[in-house]
């Protein structure tokens, strides 16, 4: 319904219903710190959020088409986002900028993920590929292939995991 609702875990109880997107929303990602929210959706948009409050306290543009993936930095100074226009784009958080486009994936961008030192990005796509990038030149360090729907999520100690199917098998 285009909304992201924040729910108290212990009791179950809606705290509050963000409003703003227009369309699906896809995903949502809590800053290190907790004070706020960033959501994509098909409606091309990024939204960040205050916890508190409920407000929305800007929206990035630049996707052409729906967001189906963000992510804070660690160090809470970046998103990354990526979706269905095949980009993962980086923004800084204090201004809402767009500091790079990441350029490499042949399909939508399932899923980014920040390295522990807010260093590199992960991303994985519909290309079947999980692809590395540098965030400080937005090279591409690195690209692994055979992944069907591939996700990636880099872990605490800096090393990645692939999580997808290999290419060519079969899963619901």
């Amino acid at each position: 319904d285009g909304t992201v609702r924040l729910w108290e875990v212990a009791t179950g109880r809606e705290l509050r219903t963000l409003t703003g997107h227009t369309d699906w929303v896809w995903s949502v990602g809590f800053s290190p710190d907790g004070s706020m929210i960033a959501s994509g959706g098909d409606d091309r948009m990024v939204r960040l959020w205050d916890v508190a409050t409920g407000r929305e306290l800007r929206t990035l543009t630049g996707h052409t088409r729906g967001v189906w993936s963000v992510g804070f930095s660690p160090d809470g100074s970046m998103i990354a986002s990526g979706g269905d226009d095949r980009m993962v784009r980086l923004w800084d958080v204090a201004t809402g900028r767009e500091l790079r486009t990441l350029i490499g994936h042949t399909d939508r961008v399932w899923s980014v993920g920040f390295s522990p030192d807010s260093s590199m990005i992960a991303s994985g796509g519909d290309d079947g590929t999980v692809r590395l990038w540098d965030t400080a030149t937005g090279q591409q360090i690195a690209t692994v292939i055979g992944i069907r729907d591939g996700w990636a999520v880099l872990l605490a100690d800096g090393s990645y995991k692939l999580v997808g199917e290999p290419a060519g098998s079969f899963w619901w």
